[in-house]
């Protein structure tokens, strides 16, 4: 099994995170964006939205997308598992990691931010404006959900990590790069967040504790 992966990409953030809760550690390969190499030829090959992570299987099958990705996993080696027992508990956590995933991490991607300024021309604290709003908006109404709703314990679902925390964590990484987005207003998702950071899976999947971390 081989991941196609970058330190600081939140997507592939996910995929360490499950994959160090399964106890499967793959070959790694680094492609880094910052340096274009998601663009490269051999990379478009296998991956022609040029995006990570991407994660080749043993059987010879390249999976892309982080949460397509994490449902295989789930499927393939369902111990410990990630998602409840029960359907309505499985439709939770898929509800909160698609409100990460999809609603908030998509609209602080760096290629959307580097459009921002590279092609629409506009300047730094805009860009800046702009990736608090989303973040903002969407960290909300988690927050809100999640305070209020009795499914949630020590973690977003119960006492046991799932798909929700997996996507949580690494989305407020994102958020704490920058320096005006204020995680104070948020007190149940730091709470959770610090759950998972005391889960040795998570703390070794983290951007600083990768090999290709700068």
């Amino acid at each position: 099994m081989k991941l196609y992966d970058y330190f600081r990409s939140s997507a592939a953030y996910r995929v360490r995170i499950a994959l160090n809760l399964k106890g499967v550690a793959p070959e790694r390969v680094f492609v880094h964006l910052r340096r274009g190499a998601q663009r490269a030829d051999d990379y478009l090959a296998l991956n022609p939205q040029g995006l990570v992570p991407a994660l080749a299987t043993d059987d010879g099958v390249t999976l892309t997308q982080s949460l397509a990705i994490l449902e295989w996993l789930e499927e393939t080696r369902p111990q410990p598992a990630l998602l409840p027992s029960d359907a309505a508990g499985r439709a939770r956590v898929r509800s909160l990691a698609l409100a990460i995933a999809c609603d908030i991490h998509p609209l602080n991607n760096l290629r959307v931010l580097n459009y921002l300024t590279g092609t629409l021309g506009i300047t730094e604290a805009q860009k800046n404006g702009w990736y608090k709003y989303w973040i903002d908006i969407g960290l909300e109404a988690l927050e809100t959900r999640l305070a209020r709703e009795r499914s949630t314990g020590r973690f977003c679902h119960g006492n046991s990590p799932t798909l929700a925390d997996i996507c949580l964590v690494p989305q407020l990484a994102n958020a704490r790069r920058l320096d005006a987005i204020a995680l104070s207003p948020y007190p149940t998702l730091t709470r959770i967040e610090a759950a998972c950071q005391a889960v040795p899976a998570f703390a070794a999947a983290a951007p600083a504790n990768q090999p290709d971390a700068e």
